[in-house]
This record gives C-alpha cells, structure tokens and sequence, in this order.
C-alpha cells in the first residue's frame, strides 16, 4: 500500500440500498508523524459502551467472590469466564437507591429496569404520563452519535409493551426499556434479528429496505453482493494487514446473515406464527443472534453506544435446556430453598456463558496492538441483588474491556455500602469524552477502577 494513502475514518462500502460501516482499519489511522509527536495507540481507536441487562437478581451466593483484589478465586456464575478473567472487574457494593420504593409500594422489577441506566425514581403510573431521566446511555449518544451513522443501538430478546401495566401499577414502558432518550420517552428495543440487520446495513430508507431484502431472497443474494464492487476496488488499495481485517469483517457478516436467514425459514415452517419473522424460537439462539449484531454494530463504528436486555425483569421463562424447567421469576422468590437457589445460579450461569461468547468476539478483533474488547468498556449485571429481598444493594455488576487503556480489569473491586451505581457511570462517561456533572442519583467519581 501506498505509505500516504489514507482513508477517511467515516468510510462506507455502498450498493442498491445498503450502506455498510468499516471497521478501524490500519488506512484510517492518523500518519505515522502524527503518532510519532505523541498520540498513543489507543488514541487512535474509539471507545465504545455498552450495558447488558440480566433480570431477577443472582444467587449471590455464587456471584460474589471472596478475596478483594487481583487475587480471587471465580464463584460458580462467573466460571464461563475464567480465560477472560484479565479483561474484566467484579464490582461489589454499588446500589440503586432509586429503585427502591419510597412510599410507592410494591413494583421493583419495573423500578428496577427504569432506574438501571437512569438513577432517578420513577413515576408510578400505569398510564401514558411516564416519568423517570435520561438514561447514561442517551448522554453518551449524544456527544459520541455525532460520529457514528447510528448515535445508538437498543436489542432485547423480549417483545416490549409500550402501554398498559406490567407491574403492580407500573407502566409497561418501564419495565420492558432501558434507555430514555428524555424522562419521559423511552427508546424501545428492537427485538428481531433481521431488523436489527437491515438496521445496520442499509440505507435508511425503510421502503427501499423491505424492497431490497424482498430482491435478495428472490435471487438468493447476500447483502454483500450488493457491495462487492465497492469492497474490490477498496482492497485494491488496501495494505496486507488491512485486507485481512476487510475480509474477516465481510466473512463475518455474510455468516450472520446466513444464520437469521435460517432462523427464518425455521420459524416460517412453525404453526403459530401468522407473519415469519427473524425472531428465533430457540432462546438462546436469540441471545447470540443480538450479541453478535452488538459486536458487530461496535466493530464497524456504525455505533459506539449499544444497551441490551437479555429478558425484562421479572420474566418467567424456564430453561430446560439447561435442566431447569421451573420459571425464572418464580424461582427468584426461593424463600432460602436451596434447591431452588441452586437452580438460579445454574440460570445465571448460562447467562454468563452467553457474555463470555460475546466478550469473545469482541477480543478477536484486532485494533492496532490491542483488541475491540480493550478499548469498551460493557456494563452486565441487574438492578435487583437477591431477587428474593428484591433488594437494590450489593447488586450484581462486572465491568468488561480496558476503556482503551484507562481501566483496571482482572480484580476484585469492594467499594463502600450505598455506592450509587451512577457514580461508575459519571466515570465511564469522561472516558467517553461526555463528562456529566450528575446522573441521576451521583454523588461522585469511582477512583477505584
């Protein structure tokens, strides 16, 4: 490649009706001289966010290691992720005040969700007057958004409902929303694989999106088949390192479509579903499906910004793929049985091996010396602690990725009682270049990550 050669950090593979981001490439990064007169390596990469929702408390019993510091051992729950164990932190200690009733009675599934990325109370209302702040998320987005073709990216696994009530006179809007745009506008989730897809790869135009997928499965053609003019005449200038890195990408999303198309065809053939859609049948199908559409959506910089909701607090399901046939919900109230504790723990833990399949992907790209996973910095954990006290203390929280270079994975971290789980998003968001003075319910800065 020609050693002047650069390309714009914004540059896109374009087609009939697509629009496809590219991950970081060698070509987009400032000149050599730039570097040399001080930028570091992981200057040069951008730092991305996400949070990832997991309901009903844990078992904390099996969550919580025993020895603060680098030095623990991984309980139960957090065994998946014994090879990742140097990429991220275990967080004891943080709460969500606001969570908590303060006169308004019973419904903490629905204050949990809304107070998670918000730390503010909200409203209790079953009716369309919801209230509760802006979520971190949002105040990311909206400094980050302004470089990336999505400002950010909401998945879960559960179809939402925007209005009626869901939990003990709280609003549906609650319980199945993340994010908030403002205190009173939610952004809802997209739920279907095939959507987030189009979402991320096309141009925008909802019609021409529907008349362009409607082309490809007429002629069995890949989206990439509409862009590989442009991504030939882009490798032709590209050094040996950087096609590479293309073609992973490329190999990458082809797979991805193949896979929801599959899904496709399988819920297609099933009776009751009047309309197919990409929403698998299989659960846990559906969790690698969205957080491979995460990993992807971080990797190509088409967002920085992603919140993700494994199942809405206070979900139900069972897991006999996992030998658990009871409801997570009702399990959650186990009353000190431990035969039932143990079945949580056996529920968590499944959660955690989908985290650690998507903390996976993200360490296998490669970002200069690095990888994606060390310039993100994601959030997993719940609202809820023991979901049988349903108290919102001491809640279950890991903190994956290195923030480019300016968090302490591979510990143990013990704060105080009380430490509001707003105070780790103030710090999150300086190292996101959007300081904040407040997030809901802060008080202050977390030194100690």
């Amino acid at each position: 490649m020609n050693k002047i050669w650069q390309i714009p950090r914004r540059t896109f593979l374009k087609g009939l009706g697509t629009v496809m981001a590219l991950p970081v490439l060698e070509a987009m990064l400032p000149p050599a001289k730039l570097l040399a007169a001080g930028a570091t390596d992981a200057a040069t990469f951008p730092r991305r966010m996400a949070f990832i929702y997991i309901p009903n408390g844990a078992n904390m019993e099996d969550w919580t290691p025993q020895n603060v510091g680098a030095d623990y051992e991984l309980p139960y729950i957090l065994q998946p992720l014994a090879h990742l164990k140097d990429d991220f932190q275990v967080i004891s200690g943080l709460a969500h005040d606001k969570a908590r009733p303060h006169g308004d009675g019973p419904g903490d599934h629905a204050r949990a969700s809304a107070t998670f990325l918000t730390g503010c109370q909200a409203r209790k209302t079953k009716g369309a007057d919801i209230k509760v702040g802006v979520s971190v998320d949002q105040i990311a987005a909206e400094k980050a958004g302004k470089f990336t073709r999505l400002p950010s990216l909401e998945l879960s696994c559960d179809k939402g409902r925007s209005a009626g009530e869901c939990d003990s006179g709280y609003s549906c809007a609650y319980q199945f929303n993340l994010s908030w745009k403002t205190e009173s506008t939610p952004m809802p989730p997209e739920v279907d694989p095939r959507l987030v897809f189009d979402r991320l790869f096309s141009n925008g135009d909802a019609g021409e999106t529907e008349e362009n997928r409607a082309k490809r499965d007429l002629y069995d053609k890949s989206i990439l088949d509409f862009v590989t003019e442009d991504a030939s005449r882009l490798k032709s200038k590209l050094g040996y390192t950087d096609r590479h890195k293309l073609d992973e990408y490329l190999s990458a999303v082809r797979e991805l479509e193949q896979r929801i198309r599959q899904a496709e065809k399988f819920v297609a053939t099933q009776p009751d579903f009047v309309k197919p859609t990409g929403i698998p049948k299989l659960y846990e199908q559906h969790l690698r499906l969205m957080y491979d559409m995460m990993a992807l959506a971080l990797q190509s910089d088409t967002t920085r910004v992603a919140t993700f909701i494994t199942a809405h607090d206070g979900d139900d399901r069972p897991y006999p793929f996992i030998g658990v046939s009871d409801g997570h919900h009702t399990l959650s109230h186990h009353q000190n049985d431990q035969a039932k504790k143990e079945k949580i723990a056996k529920i968590n833990h499944f959660h955690t091996e989908q985290l650690a399949y998507f903390l996976n992907r993200l360490k296998s790209v490669k970002e200069g010396e690095g990888t994606l996973l060390d310039n993100c910095m994601i959030v997993y954990g719940g609202a809820i602690g023991d979901g049988n006290r349903h108290n919102h203390d001491n809640l279950p929280i890991l903190l994956a990725g290195r923030g480019g270079g300016t968090l302490n994975p591979g510990c143990h971290v013990k704060l105080e009682k009380e430490t509001p789980m707003t105070n780790l998003y103030l710090s999150l968001l300086d190292r996101m270049g959007a300081p904040a003075q407040r997030v809901g319910d802060s008080t202050g800065k977390l030194e100690e990550i």
